[in-house]
């Protein structure tokens, strides 16, 4: 009962629950604040998983209810990137020029919008898909582990791990096909810091193009108004390594720098 209620804390804390509390937030010694409410020992609730509390400590970490009202800007690879979200609701948009021209893209919960010099223009279901995956990727990466609470995310807990003599929780997450993107095979993991609960390192397999396996070590770490962005160096690994590997592989410097994934000039915006 004891980590139900653990979890019901969690929960309301990141405003996933339609309750609020109006009792004063304390810090306790785990950084998690503590929440004055009444739990019914007698109602019978299913016993969740260390997954889901381990990922919802890492999203409070990093911003937690923050990022229910999150509005903010950064540049990536060139381009100038928007999201704002208003609860389950949310807008992103992308900006770039090319040759001459400036594009806008602007994707209001799930729907593409693309302008070309400031005049709406059409796209094909084959481009819409393309550059809506493409832009959900960049602030689903920038806003990680906000997104791994998302209804199409399966977490389950692999194991405790060391990397560089620090102890770290293993989560895999997996996607259902409704709700999870063209990429929905893809399978990720996050090693998650057990003092500080906060996501160091990332790993994924994908399909397409053949496939691949990548591995991402944070950088960079830096909070703006309350939510923490980071930067990643991106490595790649032969295809089939298995991602618990890749961390020893990591270690003994075996895995092939590819790039650097860097969220530059991150500033807050008005509501």
């Amino acid at each position: 009962m004891k980590v139900i209620c653990y979890l019901i804390i969690l929960t309301v804390f990141l405003g996933l629950s339609s309750c609020k509390s109006k009792e004063k937030e304390k810090t306790v010694e785990n950084n998690i604040p503590k929440l004055v409410q009444s739990i019914d020992d007698s109602i019978q609730r299913e016993e969740p998983d260390e997954a889901e509390i381990v990922v919802l400590e890492a999203i409070m970490a990093h911003g937690g209810n923050r990022y229910n009202k999150a509005h903010y800007g950064f540049t990536f690879r060139d381009k100038n990137y928007t999201f704002q979200n208003d609860g389950n609701k949310y807008i992103y948009t992308v900006s770039m020029v090319e040759k001459g021209n400036k594009i806008i893209d602007s994707l209001n919960n799930g729907n593409l919008f693309r302008t070309l010099n400031k005049q709406s223009v059409s796209l094909s279901p084959k481009d819409n898909t393309k550059y809506t995956e493409a832009l959900n990727s960049v602030i689903y990466f920038a806003t990680l582990p906000h997104k791994l609470n998302d209804k199409a995310v399966h977490k389950k807990y692999i194991e405790n791990v060391k990397i560089k003599d620090t102890d770290y929780k293993a989560i895999e997450v997996t996607f259902d096909q409704k709700g999870g993107g063209t990429d929905h095979d893809d399978v990720f993991m996050y090693w998650i810091n057990t003092k500080t609960k906060t996501m160091d390192y990332l790993a994924y397999k994908y399909e397409t193009n053949d496939g691949g396996v990548r591995f991402r070590s944070s950088y960079n770490r830096r909070t703006v108004d309350g939510i923490i962005f980071q930067d990643y160096i991106n490595y790649k690994a032969p295809i089939g390594t298995p991602l618990t590997e890749l961390p020893a592989l990591f270690e003994k410097g075996e895995l092939e720098e590819l790039s650097r994934i860097e969220t530059e000039n991150v500033v807050k915006l008005t509501q």
